[in-house]
């Protein structure tokens, strides 16, 4: 099973392709000045702050400055910005073209140290005062030692992963079910997270939540607590204004106010994830703190809050479809794959990849990326070059980038069978939802997200789940009213 999982990844692209983290030299392009300006200090990033939250709205407020600048590179603000946010540059060069995109993940012109979500920066107390390594450059030398763990965790996870993925996806849509007969409709959010905490916990600590009552019931909770806190300033909720840009907007949150669930947390994982902690020190040289605080933000923030955001997503594409796609996924799910799901049967199954993989476009988990210019540097778009300064912050808006149409056909609806085949294996080279490229690979020397293919298989794994328990499931965003058991 071990060695399976660990052959899922889709490797580099061939070698007379070049790798799109690298751009090769635009040298037939046009040098352009970048469009676009910061505005006056203090007024110009409020106004952008409140576009951007209020008046816009995220993908709008992107959308119209590349309407306003006919350029899908220029500058501007992103928050968090004023009043309490002084140490914050809010400056960006936005890249939002799947060219201008690609610089974010050569590490040969970008940094990442502290940029993870722009140049605002949680106070590490959320992390134990130390900078995980989400926060680290690939030149800082902890960064080897702590990448290298985060993918020795889930390789020891592969042993257990598809089994708990399985055997939890039953309770949770046993209790989905049992709702649905007692009160007509049920929501699927609170199951779901429970669903991804409990798999997560046995799969990447190699601990059972139910040998502690508290965290059985509320780690999930625990957990959206200190994600919530750390992430605020910069994530539009949609509650009524002003009340979200004066109370959710204008401060960092203290630590303090989740140090209660943080200890219990790293109390639980200090005494059930020994094996895992062992291998952090005698394998890797890391201190018992070190291996704590990173697995408990590998665990929470990179998989949980990342889980939390993207299958929300699958499940309302699947819901929302009218053109027949549950029908022909039951199909795909039932007709191939053997008569046990596995590693190997989603692999069979391209249908439910591709839909997996559309959904990753269109609603990526992590909404922006960031780099600093490590050096001087010209960065091309599809039509220009630009010059980029040393110390220049580059943002790139992925669900803009995963949306142009010099790369994607009808790049705004849902096509499930988008990324079917060998014209959809080529576009595969496009689809940067990972901190990369999807045919990239995870190593010490890049920033791509160390499950990016555990990610696509369990969300292949649940829908094909789904086929098979289920002929059908109705319902709406956040919630179920009908499903049909399979005859």
């Amino acid at each position: 099973m071990m060695s399976a999982i660990m052959s899922i990844s889709p490797g580099l692209p061939s070698s007379s392709q070049p790798p799109l983290s690298s751009p090769p030299p635009a040298t037939t392009l046009p040098l352009r000045t970048i469009p676009g300006s910061y505005g006056w200090p203090l007024l110009g990033p409020i106004s952008d702050r409140l576009d951007y939250f209020w008046f816009q709205g995220p993908e709008t407020f992107f959308r119209k400055r590349i309407d306003k600048y006919k350029s899908t590179v220029f500058r501007t603000n992103v928050p968090p910005t004023f009043p309490f946010f002084s140490n914050v540059n809010p400056n960006v060069v936005a890249v939002l073209d799947t060219k201008s995109f690609s610089h974010l993940f050569d590490m040969e012109l970008v940094e990442k140290k502290n940029v993870l979500v722009g140049d605002f920066m949680p106070s590490v107390k959320f992390t134990g005062d130390i900078r995980v390594c989400a926060y680290l450059d690939t030149a800082e030398p902890q960064h080897a030692k702590l990448k290298n763990f985060a993918m020795d965790i889930l390789k020891q996870s592969s042993k257990t992963w598809v089994n708990e993925v399985l055997t939890n996806l039953d309770t949770m849509w046993d209790t989905i079910e049992s709702t649905i007969s007692k009160s007509g409709s049920a929501s699927y959010v609170v199951p779901l997270q429970q669903f991804i905490f409990k798999f997560l916990t046995k799969s990447l600590v190699g601990a059972d939540p139910s040998t502690s009552p508290e965290i059985a019931d509320s780690g999930y909770i625990m957990l959206d607590r200190w994600l919530a806190l750390q992430l605020l300033p910069t994530v539009k909720i949609g509650v009524l204004q002003p009340l979200e840009e004066i109370f959710l907007h204008s401060w960092a949150y203290p630590f303090l106010l989740v140090s209660g669930d943080y200890k219990k947390l790293y109390q639980f994982v200090e005494k059930e994830g020994k094996e895992v902690l062992s291998r952090g020190k005698n394998v890797y040289g890391l201190s018992l703190e070190e291996s704590i605080h990173n697995l408990l933000f590998v665990l929470g923030f990179n998989a949980f809050g990342g889980f939390s955001v993207f299958l929300p997503s699958l499940l309302s594409a699947l819901l929302s479809d009218t053109t027949g796609l549950q029908e022909r996924l039951r199909k795909e799910a039932r007709e191939k794959g053997g008569s046990t799901l596995s590693i190997n049967s989603v692999k069979e199954m391209q249908l439910v990849e591709s839909v997996v993989y559309e959904t990753l476009r269109l609603n990526p988990p992590v909404p922006l990326q960031y780099g600093r210019a490590r050096k001087d540097f010209r960065l091309s778009s599809h039509d220009s070059v630009y010059d980029i300064k040393k110390g220049e912050l580059l943002c790139g808006f992925q669900a803009l980038a995963m949306k142009d149409p010099k790369v994607f056909d009808d790049p705004e609806s849902f096509i499930p069978d988008r990324f079917v085949g060998e014209k959809g294996s080529e576009l595969l080279n496009y689809l940067y939802w990972s901190n990369g490229p999807q045919t990239g690979s995870p190593s010490e020397s890049n920033k791509q997200c160390a499950a990016k293919d555990y990610v696509v298989l369990t969300a292949s794994l649940i829908v094909a789940y789904l086929f098979r328990r289920y002929d059908s499931i109705t319902g709406a965003s956040g919630s179920i009213t009908a499903v049909e058991k399979a005859k």
